[in-house]
């Protein structure tokens, strides 16, 4: 559960007003136009960027203080989430302990991330030699021995091409059933949204406006930022 109260975020000239409510388990898409705050409302649920005004919830648990690091949060970039330096499997157990030190059990842990994300063979090797949606899929990996019952995905797979796109979508929706995960997913493919979320929360004009279930959203005729963000004609 992901709740936020009266926040309002500054930052310079740029202000976002928050209030949300993100149930349990469930796939939330946030849309918006270039520069609305998408990514901003992602990193102050992860503690990246200091709320300010309001109060941030997750899972009942007061965020206030807390280091990104203790949050029940795992968030996965478009780019550098992986450490080249490192083989996959070592990327991976970053997840369980940062001083790579594990014992047989955590390491069991890994081998399992490895398998269900279909990289067992790739275990040895380093970024560099595998493909974009592989390494994708390395932080996928992550997340699942992490533990972290927070999902949040910051335009993950804009590089990819639609295929694979498709095909992590259906990794992480897969995730989210088996791990009980709620997800939220920035993305400019509305698309991907319709396809994949429950719902929408929509960033326009520097607010965050509470989920609308996504068949909902995009039947919507009378709301003149959503339709001028999906380029309807009124």
């Amino acid at each position: 559960m992901i709740l936020i109260e009266n926040a309002v975020f500054q930052k310079k000239k740029f202000s976002l007003g928050v209030d949300l409510h993100v149930k349990p388990q469930s796939f939330a898409a946030i849309l918006g136009g270039s520069g609305a705050g998408k990514s901003t409302l992602l990193s102050i649920i992860a503690g990246f960027e200091d709320l300010g005004q309001g109060k941030l919830w997750l899972n009942g648990a007061d965020m206030q203080h807390i280091s990104p690091a203790s949050r029940p949060v795992s968030m996965i970039f478009q780019d550098h989430n992986v450490f080249a330096h490192l083989s996959v499997w070592d990327n991976v157990a970053l997840g369980v302990s940062p001083s790579l030190k594990l014992n047989a059990e955590q390491k069991a842990q890994v081998d399992a991330a490895l398998v269900r994300v279909g990289l067992s063979q790739y275990a040895t090797r380093k970024p560099g030699n595998i493909s974009g949606g592989e390494r994708q899929r390395v932080a996928l990996a992550r997340v699942v021995v992490r533990k972290r019952r927070i999902l949040l995905l910051d335009e993950p797979f804009a590089a990819l091409d639609p295929g694979l796109r498709h095909d992590m979508l259906d990794l992480v929706l897969d995730l989210r059933r088996e791990h009980g995960l709620t997800v939220l997913m920035v993305t400019h493919q509305p698309e991907e949204a319709l396809r994949a979320a429950d719902e929408i929360i929509f960033v326009a004009n520097g607010k965050v406006r509470e989920p609308i279930a996504s068949k909902t959203f995009f039947s919507m005729h009378d709301d003149g930022a959503i339709d001028s963000y999906l380029g309807k004609t009124r």
